[in-house]
């Protein structure tokens, strides 16, 4: 694909948003996520039932990408070097043959259907973005971006994912039912003859590449912040550390991005300054993974969003 000079990044990138629309009805939020993971250098966790269009999320953003994508099926007997690669005899040598991680684009399907051991090959490349391998550390291309898809942890079968590697995303995004309109605009378009594994006969095109993201990259990085609203974002950090009904509050991985996130949504809606709202819509998603509720209060039927929704209700806004 080549890339118009004529058109911004911002245009580029929100152009991704009308391409998967073709295949993919609502889930608007969601796919607003993901476009921000891209624009910081983020990975993101999608949780939902199955049959919510999880994957044909991920892979219909894909396809409107000029970037290299692979998937992974992560299934119980998935082996690490599955993932990362390993050493093969060739010709009287070893060399290393890249597994799927080396991409710029990678699905992790179902991730949290295969054992710990295997979970834990993404933690290097989700945070280092390399791979070590028989002590030899190989970078990851450029971009690099991981959406795992997982279906609820009290699913049968599951994994839960340990915390040191849910803090490697940047979002937890949960996929919702769609609406009753939105459903009937789904099997419209199935009766019409949509086949979601056949996006090209969608109409499923690349609209944007690696120049686009790292553009609109550094244009959010020079989004304005003032430092009453860096404040802001500290104190919503430290006060889920301090919340009774939490046995895990956010570490400062996770306030430094929630304050990305936040930029980012600020850069897509157009403005140039991040404000505090921006940083309460980007807080939910950002932080959702990263508390650990008392097993008490869990038992009350308290969940991480309502905890958090408290929270964003108590702490001063900066005005």
């Amino acid at each position: 694909m080549d890339r118009d000079p004529s058109r911004s990044p911002r245009e580029a990138v929100l152009a991704l948003r009308d391409e998967v629309g073709k295949v993919v009805v609502g889930q608007d939020g969601v796919l607003s996520g993901l476009v921000a993971a891209l624009l910081v250098r983020g990975h993101v966790l999608l949780e939902g039932v199955p049959g919510v269009a999880k994957t044909l999320l991920v892979k219909t953003l894909a396809a409107a990408l000029d970037v290299e994508t692979r998937r992974v099926q992560f299934t119980p007997d998935l082996m690490p070097s599955d993932v990362t690669g390993q050493l093969v005899l060739e010709g009287g040598d070893f060399r290393f043959r890249p597994g799927p991680v080396f991409t710029n684009l990678l699905l992790a399907d179902e991730v949290n259907r295969t054992p710990p051991k295997t979970q834990a090959a993404l933690l290097e490349a989700m945070e280092e973005r390399q791979v070590t391998v028989e002590g030899l550390a190989r970078p990851l291309p450029e971009p690099f971006l991981v959406v795992a898809t997982q279906n609820p942890v009290e699913y049968e079968g599951t994994y839960p994912l340990p915390e040191a590697q849910l803090d490697r995303f940047l979002f937890k995004l949960v996929v919702p039912y769609p609406t009753a309109e939105q459903e009937q605009d789904i099997l419209a378009r199935h009766h019409a003859g949509l086949d979601p594994h056949d996006l090209h006969a969608a109409g499923v095109r690349p609209v944007a590449g690696a120049a686009d993201l790292e553009a609109g990259r550094r244009e959010v990085e020079s989004v304005r912040c003032d430092p009453t609203v860096i404040g802001y974002v500290v104190a919503l950090a430290r006060a889920t550390r301090e919340a009774p009904s939490l046995a895990l509050g956010v570490s400062p991985r996770g306030a430094t991005m929630l304050l990305h996130a936040a930029k980012a949504w600020t850069w897509l809606s157009g403005a140039a300054f991040v404000t505090p709202d921006a940083v309460k819509a980007m807080a939910r998603p950002t932080f959702r993974h990263r508390i650990q509720l008392r097993p008490e209060v869990e038992l009350e039927g308290a969940t991480p969003d309502g905890v958090l929704e408290g929270i964003l209700a108590t702490v001063p806004v900066p005005r």
